[in-house]
Parts: C-alpha cells; sequence; structure tokens
C-alpha cells in the first residue's frame, strides 16, 4: 500500500464535526426555540392576564408556519450557500426569542413572534441539520443523525433547570427569561454557523469517512450523488401513501406524548398510580435520548422497513402499557422505555427515509414536503384526541391512538418496501445519477 493511500485512509473526516455542530445546534437554538415555550405558558398567562386557549395557540401559529414553509426551505438549500442560511435562521430564532420579552400584553405580538422563531428554527433545524447530515454521510447516516438528534433531549435537561431558576425569581422574570435564553440562543447558533458549518468541498473530502472494506466500490467510495426530482416523487402512489401514513403518525404522537404525564398525573391523583408521574416523565426523557442513538444504529444495520415494523411494534405495546397502568403500575416503566426509543422513527425516520428512497436531487424540499403532513397530523391530531377524550374517557382515546399507529406503520412498511423495490428494478443510482 502506497503512503498516499495510507495519507488518505488516516485522513480526518469533517462530518463528524459537523454532527457535533449540529447536536449544539439541537440542544441550544431549538431547545430554546421547541422544548423551553410551554414552559413559559403559565408565567406568561398570570402576568399578562391571558386566557390559556388564546395564548397556546403560538403553538399552533409556530407550527403550521414552520410546516408550510418547509418545503420552500428545503429548495433553498440547493440555491443559497448553506452558513448564510444557518445565519439567518440563528438570528431569526435567538432575536426573535427575546422579542417575545417586549410582547408585553399585545397577544397578537406574540403570534407573529412565535412565527418568526419557528421559521428560523425550520432553517437550522429541521430540514437544516438532516440537509447537513445527508450531504457529509454516505455510510454511518443513521448513526450520525442519532448523534445530532439526540442533543435537542441533551440541551432540554439543562435549558430547563435554568428556566426553572430564573421564572422563579421575581428580579428576572418571564421578560428577563425570554430576554437571556434568546440571547444564548443567538450567540450559540451564530458561533457554530460561522465557524463550523459548511457543505463538503469535494468527493475526496468525503471519502475519508469509508471504511476500509468498502473502500473498492466505486459508489460508496466517490459518494455517488442520485435523486428523484420533487416532480417525479410526487406523481408516485407510494409517496402518498408514506404521506398519509405520517398523517397518521401525528395524531399518535399528539395523543401518546403529549397526553400520557397528564394520565399519569390523573392516576396519581386518584390513589391508582403509586409511581411518581414525574419520575416517569423524567424517564421517558431519558430513553428518548437513548431512542434517537438506537434508532440511528438501527437504521444502519436493519435499514429502512425493519426499522420502521420494529418501532411500530414498540408503539402498539407502550400503547397497551397505557391500558392496563392501573392493574400493574409497573407498566409505566415499560412504557417510558419503548416509547422513549420508538421516537426515532419520527424524529430522524423522515430525514433517513427521504434520503435512502428519494435520494439527494431535491432533498430538503422533499423532506419538507413529508415534515408537512406529519405537522398536519400532529395539529389535527390534538383536537381529535382531546374530543375523544372527553366523549369516551381515556381507555377509547389509547386504543384510538393504538389503531392510528397500526395503519401509520402498516402504511410506511408498504410503501417504502414498494419503493425500494423499485429503486432496485430501475438501479436509480445510475439512472438518476448527479453529475
Amino acid at each position: 500500500m502506497s503512503t498516499s493511500d495510507n495519507n488518505k485512509q488516516n485522513t480526518f473526516f469533517y462530518g463528524w464535526i459537523i454532527v457535533i455542530a449540529c447536536l449544539l445546534i439541537q440542544a441550544i437554538p431549538f431547545g430554546v426555540a421547541s422544548n423551553l415555550p410551554p414552559t413559559f405558558t403559565n408565567y406568561v398567562v398570570n402576568a399578562e392576564g391571558f386566557s390559556y386557549a388564546s395564548f397556546t395557540l403560538i403553538f399552533t401559529i409556530g407550527t403550521f408556519v414552520s410546516a408550510i414553509a418547509s418545503p420552500f426551505i428545503g429548495k433553498l438549500f440547493t440555491k443559497i450557500n448553506t452558513k448564510i442560511l444557518f445565519i439567518i435562521g440563528s438570528i431569526l430564532v435567538g432575536a426573535g426569542f427575546m422579542a417575545y420579552s417586549y410582547a408585553g400584553n399585545k397577544l397578537y405580538a406574540y403570534y407573529v413572534i412565535a412565527a418568526i422563531v419557528q421559521l428560523g428554527n425550520a432553517i437550522i433545524s429541521a430540514i437544516g441539520v438532516p440537509t447537513l447530515i445527508n450531504a457529509w454521510f454516505k455510510v454511518n447516516k443513521g448513526i450520525a443523525l442519532g448523534i445530532a438528534f439526540s442533543g435537542g433531549g441533551i440541551g432540554n435537561i439543562f435549558l430547563q433547570i435554568l428556566a426553572g431558576k430564573w421564572l422563579s425569581d421575581p428580579n428576572i422574570g418571564y421578560k428577563g427569561a425570554y430576554l437571556r435564553f434568546g440571547m444564548i440562543a443567538l450567540i450559540a447558533s451564530l458561533l457554530i454557523s460561522i465557524l463550523f458549518i459548511r457543505m463538503p468541498k469535494s468527493d475526496d473530502e468525503l471519502a475519508a469517512n469509508v471504511p476500509r472494506k468498502l473502500k473498492g466500490q466505486q459508489d460508496v467510495a466517490h459518494h455517488v450523488s442520485w435523486g428523484y426530482k420533487i416532480g417525479e416523487v410526487t406523481k408516485m402512489p407510494q409517496f402518498w401513501l408514506i404521506s398519509v401514513s405520517f398523517i397518521f403518525i401525528g395524531f399518535y404522537v399528539s395523543g401518546f406524548a403529549l397526553q400520557f404525564i397528564a394520565y399519569f398525573q390523573t392516576l396519581e391523583a386518584s390513589g391508582i398510580l403509586l409511581i411518581s408521574s414525574a419520575t416517569l416523565a423524567s424517564l421517558f426523557g431519558f430513553f428518548s435520548i437513548f431512542g434517537n442513538l438506537f434508532g440511528g444504529v438501527l437504521f444502519d444495520k436493519l435499514g429502512l422497513s425493519k426499522s420502521f415494523g420494529l418501532s411500530g411494534l414498540l408503539v402498539v405495546i407502550s400503547g397497551l402499557c397505557l391500558l392496563f397502568i392501573g392493574r400493574i403500575n409497573a407498566l409505566g416503566y415499560l412504557f417510558t422505555f419503548l416509547f422513549g426509543v420508538s421516537m426515532f422513527s419520527y424524529v430522524m425516520g423522515p430525514s433517513y427515509m427521504t434520503s435512502s428512497l428519494f435520494g439527494d436531487r431535491e432533498y430538503g424540499a422533499i423532506l419538507g414536503l413529508i415534515q408537512l403532513f406529519f405537522a398536519l397530523g400532529f395539529a389535527i391530531g390534538t383536537p381529535i384526541f382531546g374530543l375523544t377524550l372527553d366523549k369516551f374517557g381515556w381507555n377509547v382515546a389509547w386504543i384510538s391512538s393504538i389503531v392510528y399507529a397500526i395503519i401509520a406503520y402498516g402504511g410506511l412498511l408498504m410503501a417504502c418496501t414498494s419503493i425500494l423495490k423499485i429503486n432496485k428494478e430501475n438501479n436509480v443510482i445510475e439512472t438518476k445519477r448527479i453529475s
């Protein structure tokens, strides 16, 4: 083996710096924009006299703006320098969050600011992070996505500690906390974007990540890029099956993820659940971090269809745990583990699936479209769950969520299996090659 070959194999792969940068993006600016706002709700409502329902519309507005803008943001990543987009997104998130401190009793101002913050969040996180990982990683993509997305859970631990301290301090209050967290997000995100964020410069730079056993494979070693155009994808019936499936994923997530703590608190207050609901909530947070890391490995080792199938099984079993937790309290621990681990399917699943099925050509735009359907399901699913709960009670609400999960993962398995077969038959790596 020549010296030049040795040097190439020993070349440091900058993609892992990108992974750490994305983890920090998820931990700080994403954590501030997505994880902290619910913590402020009671403080703002009590201080300004808003109704709970009117103020919490900021979450619906932010979700819809982010979702609708995502396909267009994905297009921008093919036309505008990535670093510039990240800088713009950083300013929108950080400065926007700081602006909350000046909204006072003007409810419409919170709505406008929420839209701005979540637009920035979509640029740097929902579309930006997976676009970067997809560009840098031909192999180990699942592991890279898992590490990057685990930042949200890790950062939330520390952000919530600070939030509790600052919000309860009358000298700081919710206005001072908004200002401080916005400044933290702005400074951290700008530094990360300016110093570390960039796209690969050449195929040789990407080749540094190829394991020795794959060096001889031309498409891997030279990172062959291929992909469908969004117009081609939207003509596939399988794509629309995926889209409907993600609407149903949004349905069950809006039930399981948003309502399980309230359910546990209700059971605890009535003496049925003898385990602390706060303890179970904390365990869920821990297992969700583990789930992202574990899910990334699963996608790399098992592939798309088997990983989605396993996640669907975990979700159904976790739903059954909720039904029977009143009789067997220990099922609360099993639920936090199973549902926490299963989160990889909707946190990183769209990102990994888009690159595996549809390639690199218009990756961001296609990913944004899929995320739009998930957001739609999540937004619609929340009131549907509430209506089901009010009319029929917790058990029927959980059973309906289990049914949604079965429909969702059944659809995903059929669609993914079909597209993978079509891609293999048509040799899309060659026929859809990007020159």
